[in-house]
């Protein structure tokens, strides 16, 4: 019987694959046509650290929504694919579930002919929000968080016969839970979007000796012209030793061995320092050797470059970059999709983004409480894209209570036990995740007050975690006098906090404005109720606005400002304030228009750095 139960699953499988489309009532992407079942996201999922001997698991699989209570099902709805949310056009499903359902996947699979003797690692870039894995009707082990990479050791859950079996179970209560979700709610309406359950990013096999790196911890210092570099081993075996080595394309650099859990230090003489200018990248390899013998083998990179705060000539503390002032300048990125939501149709519409923004003359993406795939980051290291990192949001209940010392609304959040659990375990795991990203210059814990619970302390932490960034506490919120920015939102106008007050104790910037809308008929998610904080109705009319608020931000620069958010790259289903259309079909404004009113602001000579 379940020989034959397997062959009908297989037998669906193969019909339904001819089948699968885009669930069709949207708007879509040009690179939604490039999809098929068999090739789905094919790119290596992990740049900064790479390995030979992978399989990606993208692709068809079964899928069955249950009530909450159901056990391991018998049997499956339909085909979902892998790894766009159920939500999604991409997915060929467009379902909700909600915080009463769960959500099933299965599929089968047949093992890659990795090396005998090996571990097999079955890897999901991100799962929303709370999943449990199961290898051949076997429960392997659990996992919460819906914006962190994890991975299993499925080595002794493996059948010996070629195909395996696995179940993921997904539970997800979106704005029932008091979970991290940024954006995401039931009733999608105005600033709130669609839900997303379940994978929504690339699921892989990766091969790795019994003994082998699992990860790395690679922090630059171009003050000492030195990369400080720790590794987690397994495994290890007395005598076993971790080489790191720096190259220059076929030059190496540098190089040190330490033992298992040791911390090497390498010295980068004649630093090529990463800028959004010149945003150079260093290859970096990683080996355990044993009797002289690599073991383990990966691959990775890592930039010079540092972020600072430092006085004006005018004792106005200012964000530095690699000790000079650099006006950091871009947009809120949410990094939503009208096909796939939260995950980007291919690779090259991922990279897509990052380049017009570049082209605009833009030199920082705010990435706003979302969590890209380690793609997208990677992008931004080659092109030379700064980037904010916001911690999604969640528990945006209405406990408040009052905290002394606050500018702003006075109050903060009183959150329960396992929800502040929730954010300081996922705020945690996404830091750990991104910290070898040279791209990111500020870690951003809260936004607008959403959620916002013992600031000062979860500010402090977040700076002790990680010394070698920046932290804006609160970016639009209340204001505690902790971190290094004070952050001001104001729409639509630029503005900015007093320097007079708080331009010597914390840098100023301004984390959102403009917001200016122009919806484009046959490139909106829907006909009606679009919105955006002033909206226009030609592109003309929208780009002259804009151009006064560079004039705006020039002077303002001037007087002590260090960074400015847009909003918004795209819109973003109802929300038409886009640079570009959310399909990214058409660019509201000509690239070199938005460039040649942009670059005023990176004139060094409207802020003096006291040596």
């Amino acid at each position: 019987m379940k020989k034959l139960f397997t062959l009908l699953l297989l037998t669906s499988s193969f019909a339904q694959a001819q089948d699968w489309k885009v669930v069709p009532g949207k708007i879509t992407t040009p690179w939604s046509e490039k999809v098929t079942p068999d090739s789905v996201l094919p790119e290596y999922p992990r740049p900064q650290f790479v390995r030979e001997s992978w399989k990606s698991m993208n692709g068809l699989w079964d899928y069955v929504i249950t009530p909450r209570s159901a056990s391991l099902p018998a049997a499956y709805q339909g085909k979902i694919l892998v790894p766009f949310a159920i939500e999604s056009a991409m997915s060929g499903v467009g379902k909700t579930v909600g915080k009463d359902s769960l959500l099933w996947y299965h599929t089968s699979f047949t093992m890659p002919a990795f090396k005998k003797g090996n571990r097999t690692l079955l890897h999901f870039g991100a799962v929303d929000w709370q999943m449990t894995l199961y290898i051949n009707g076997q429960e392997v082990g659990s996992h919460r968080g819906g914006f962190d990479p994890f991975s299993f050791d499925i080595t002794g859950f493996l059948k010996k016969t070629k195909t395996q079996e696995m179940v993921v179970r997904v539970w997800d209560p979106t704005d029932q839970g008091t979970q991290p979700r940024g954006k995401q709610v039931r009733k999608p309406e105005g600033i709130w979007y669609t839900p997303v359950t379940g994978i929504w990013q690339t699921v892989w096999l990766e091969s790795v000796p019994v003994t082998y790196i699992a990860s790395t911890k690679q922090t630059p210092d171009i003050d000492q012209q030195t990369l400080t570099v720790s590794t987690t081993i397994v495994n290890p075996v007395p005598g076993d030793k971790v080489r790191v080595s720096v190259w220059n394309g076929t030059d190496m650099i540098s190089e040190e061995s330490v033992e298992p859990g040791a911390t090497a230090v390498l010295k980068i003489p004649n630093m090529k320092l990463w800028s959004p200018e010149d945003p150079f990248l260093y290859d970096l390899r990683y080996a355990i050797v044993r009797k002289e013998k690599p073991v383990d083998e990966a691959q990775s990179y890592f930039a010079m470059r540092k972020t600072s705060i430092g006085k004006d000539n005018n004792g106005v503390l200012r964000m530095l970059l690699n000790n000079k002032f650099v006006f950091q300048y871009g947009p809120l990125d949410q990094g939503w999709w009208p096909d796939g939501l939260y995950t980007a149709p291919t690779d090259e519409a991922l990279k897509f983004d990052v380049e017009k923004t570049k082209e605009m003359g833009f030199n920082m993406i705010r990435k706003h409480i979302k969590v890209e795939p380690a793609r997208w980051y990677y992008h931004c290291d080659k092109l030379g894209m700064l980037v904010w990192q916001d911690m999604p949001s969640g528990d945006l209940g209405n406990r408040w209570e009052p905290r002394p010392g606050i500018v702003g609304r006075g109050t903060e959040q009183k959150r329960s036990n396992e929800s502040e659990r929730a954010y300081r375990e996922e705020w945690n795991a996404i830091m750990e995740a991104l910290h070898n990203v040279p791209s990111i210059v500020v870690w951003v814990p809260f936004n607008e007050a959403w959620g916002q619970f013992k600031t000062t302390e979860i500010t402090e932490w977040t700076m002790q975690k990680d010394p070698s960034r920046l932290v804006n506490s609160a970016s639009g919120g209340n204001f505690f006098l902790t971190g290094h920015i004070i952050d001001l939102h104001n729409y639509p106008d630029p503005a900015m906090p007093q320097p007079d007050i708080y331009g010597a104790k914390q840098a100023i910037v301004l984390g959102e404005f403009g917001g200016l809308g122009l919806p484009v008929d046959g490139h909106v998610w829907q006909q009606k109720d679009n919105w955006g904080y002033q909206s226009f109705k030609t592109p003309e009319e929208l780009f002259k606005r804009y151009s006064t608020f560079t004039d705006r931000l020039e002077d303002l620069i001037r007087q002590g400002l260090s960074a400015a958010v847009y909003t918004q790259t795209t819109d973003v289903e109802v929300e038409i304030n886009g640079l570009m259309t959310y399909d990214r079909k058409v660019i509201k404004n000509p690239l070199a228009s938005f460039y040649e009113v942009n670059k005023k602001l990176y004139n060094p000579a409207l802020v003096v750095i006291k040596p």
